[in-house]
């Protein structure tokens, strides 16, 4: 499920700041990441059995190169998603999210847009 209207999708910063940043709110790059792109993941658990939530922010290299660390990112329009073990995660637009999941996405996606305009170019 693509998050509309959070500010987010079109920011450019650089890549350093940008990994600080998005670990000091608990957005995971990991091994994520290849010469031109980076994603970030959240990681939200679930009461429901075998099922965990994720909000995924992604960007790709519009100067540099991410294994470089030199590269400037421009970032897209966030998702959330749905994982089901042991399948993988759907962030389609036919998946259903609870209210609260929904709510908590938006607020933790405003939080981590007040940490980014600190930096964006």
């Amino acid at each position: 499920m693509r998050i509309e209207g959070t500010g987010i999708e079109g920011m450019i910063m650089d890549l350093k700041p940008l990994d600080h940043l998005m670990d000091e709110i608990a957005f995971v790059r990991a091994g994520q990441w290849d010469y031109e792109r980076v994603t970030y993941d959240y990681k939200i658990g679930s009461a429901e059995k075998n099922i965990t939530y994720y909000i995924r922010i992604q960007g790709y290299a519009v100067e540099g190169e991410v294994d470089r660390g030199d590269a400037v990112i421009k970032l897209t329009t966030p998702l959330l998603g749905k994982h089901y073990y042991p399948h993988g995660v759907e962030y389609g637009e036919g998946e259903d999210f609870p209210e609260s999941v929904i709510d908590r996405t938006k607020s933790l996606l405003a939080k981590a847009k007040n940490e980014l305009d600190n930096f964006a170019k």
